[in-house]
């Protein structure tokens, strides 16, 4: 009656084989570390490693440990003052090509390492770091949208050889025809352009009215929110940063969290930096429509640009910091769209100039009337203006910049453009002497109230309850698992999340102890009280870990940032709790007790 078969047993020792192979990364705890990565996004090789670790022996340091980890060159050190002289002399070495970062590493043996495993990854709460709140400008994104469409408006009505014009007065595009009779032809040309978009006639009868509708405007405020994360992930990737976080939180918000990191002045202007190219010809005449002057950047000529776009920063997928005849130059490769673009304007202007526009949004404080208002300030340069030589299309060059520039230009456009500016409107340092405390103080928590329910379990219910302590122990082990397999971030609330499981584990325990007793109190047999107790409060047990488990998905699907630390330790606490008392200690007791006569149950 009591006895599970051999598959399940098996299956019970596989978890739980799994589960200490996967938690056992966390016993070897964290080392002072250096992380390098490079600058263009190209993984190092061993060749690089060897290089890098004969410029840290150079200053007389020798690391603990230096091997490669997904493309980027770790190296542990015994001390904090070893960790800054060798960050220090790489800095010193290679600023220009690659990004130091002083961190904290695991301290894994190699072994471990190469079977892939890595311990939980420690929230900013617990680790130090910096975290950034950023607030994305939807209004911008919307104009951005517009102008698009006023530019495709204007191209298509050309094409199609109707006199217009078309002007943009805020979120509102403004069609006048010359005749009439090219009203209807007009509707279906933006129509094609884009079916669902708002079109309203005018009352003469050769103007129309077009804007976008509430449901595009939030389809485009929620792309803005989805591209900048993107975007924003593969800027902090390419500095090299040890396992950051960037998510959305609220309707327009994002929060950078910087795990490690203790200088925030070295990421200002790659985390808000909305930095991005267009590709405009020059109008050596002077008198189109649309033209108007931009101004040179540093030594740069100023130049009367035509109005028309070739390309944006939108449609570059790759570009490289390089050297071409002994000058920095910027490599571009545009996607498909903006390839299109380059070769039928290449083609039509063959031996006539092209600019280079660097746009670059930023918001300022100033001070009026004694109130503080902020303003957000444009700026847009012409950093390159070449006389186009040849017919190309997605890959093309830009010089004429320093070797920063160039540097720092390539790294913008190579992890994308933002679909919209975004603005720090909250800053904040911890310190890794905090986030020392803040572990030792969520670990001394776990440790009381795990230890309190230990010592109430085995005195309450003897050998039944020393079986249980094996099952929360178990679940501890389950846990911290599946948050390293996971490699979700342990926060504080991730920490009270495990507190309340334990609670949680051990209440289906007492169900089943519980009913153990009554049925024996009833005069049923030992072992039919042992099979009655787990199969009556399983019902129990299921309905109070289901209801519980839906109010952490609800937590974990609205709520942001701790919120969603508390839910998911939560969620992989209920799940690992039911597997612990249903299964684990059912199996321990069949082990134990089943098959055998017994005459009473210890419980």
């Amino acid at each position: 009656m009591n006895k599970y078969p051999t598959w399940l047993n098996m299956l019970v020792l596989t978890v739980v084989a799994v589960s200490c192979l996967l938690a056992l990364p966390n016993l070897y705890g964290r080392a002072d570390a250096v992380q390098v990565a490079a600058n263009d996004g190209i993984a190092f090789e061993q060749e690089s490693l060897d290089n890098y670790l004969r410029v840290v022996e150079s200053v007389g340091i020798t690391p603990e440990a230096a091997y490669l980890a997904n493309g980027q060159i770790v190296m542990r050190f015994d001390s904090v003052d070893d960790q800054e002289k060798a960050g220090a002399s790489l800095k010193e070495r290679y600023s220009r090509v690659a990004n130091v970062a002083l961190t904290k590493a695991p301290k894994l043996p190699t072994w471990i390492r190469k079977l892939g495993l890595h311990p939980m990854s420690l929230g900013l709460d617990l680790r130090g770091g910096v975290y950034v709140l950023l607030e994305v400008a939807m209004d911008d994104a919307i104009d951005t949208r517009i102008k698009l469409y006023e530019q495709d408006f204007d191209d298509r009505l050309r094409e199609a050889k109707i006199r217009h014009r078309v002007d943009v007065t805020g979120q509102t595009i403004n069609i006048r025809l010359a005749s009439v009779d090219d009203l209807a032809t007009a509707i279906d040309i933006v129509r094609r352009a884009d079916a669902d978009i708002a079109i309203t006639e005018g009352a003469d009868g050769k103007s129309l009215t077009v804007r976008m509708t509430e449901a595009q405007i939030q389809e485009r405020k929620d792309f803005a929110i989805e591209q900048n994360l993107t975007t924003l992930r593969n800027r902090v990737n390419l500095l090299g940063v040890a396992e950051p976080l960037v998510q959305r939180q609220g309707a327009d918000r994002i929060v950078v969290q910087l795990p490690g990191v203790q200088d925030p002045n070295q990421l200002d202007k790659i985390l808000t930096a909305t930095a991005t190219l267009e590709f405009r010809l020059v109008d050596e005449a002077g008198d189109l429509p649309g033209s108007r002057r931009y101004a040179g950047k540093g030594n740069v000529e100023s130049k009367i640009l035509k109005r028309r776009v070739i390309a944006s920063g939108d449609q570059i997928i790759d570009a490289r910091a390089g050297y071409s005849e002994g000058s920095p130059i910027v490599s571009i490769k545009l996607d498909s769209a903006g390839g299109e673009s380059m070769l039928k304007a290449t083609m039509e202007n063959l031996n006539k100039p092209m600019s280079s526009v660097f746009i670059e949004k930023r918001k300022e404080t100033v001070v009026r009337n004694g109130v503080e208002e902020e303003r957000v300030i444009t700026t847009e340069e012409i950093i390159n203006t070449a006389t186009i030589r040849g017919v190309f299309k997605n890959n093309f060059q830009i010089s004429g910049l320093t070797l920063i520039e160039a540097r720092d230009l390539a790294l913008l456009l190579r992890a994308g453009a933002l679909a919209a500016p975004v603005y720090k409107i909250d800053e904040r340092t911890i310190g890794p002497s905090l986030g020392q405390d803040n572990i030792d103080r969520g670990f001394n928590a776990i440790k009381i109230g795990f230890l309190a329910v230990i010592v109430f379990m085995a005195v309450y219910y003897r050998a039944f309850g020393i079986i249980a302590n094996i099952a929360l122990f178990s679940n501890l082990v389950f846990i911290v698992a599946m948050l390293s397999f996971l490699q979700a971030s342990l926060t504080l609330p991730g920490i009270a999340g495990i507190v309340l499981t334990v609670g949680m584990a051990v209440d289906a325990n007492v169900l089943i102890f519980e009913r153990i007793r009554e049925e024996i109190a009833a005069g049923v047999p030992p072992q039919s009280a042992i099979h009655a107790g787990y199969e009556k409060a399983l019902s129990s047990i299921a309905d109070a870990n289901i209801t519980t488990l839906i109010a952490a998905v609800v937590l974990f699907g609205v709520g942001t940032g701790p919120i969603k630390g508390f839910a998911i330790t939560l969620m992989l606490g209920i799940i690992t709790s039911m597997f612990t008392a249903i299964i684990g200690t059912r199996a321990i007791v069949n082990l134990i007790f089943g098959g055998r006569k017994l005459t009473s149950v210890p419980v």
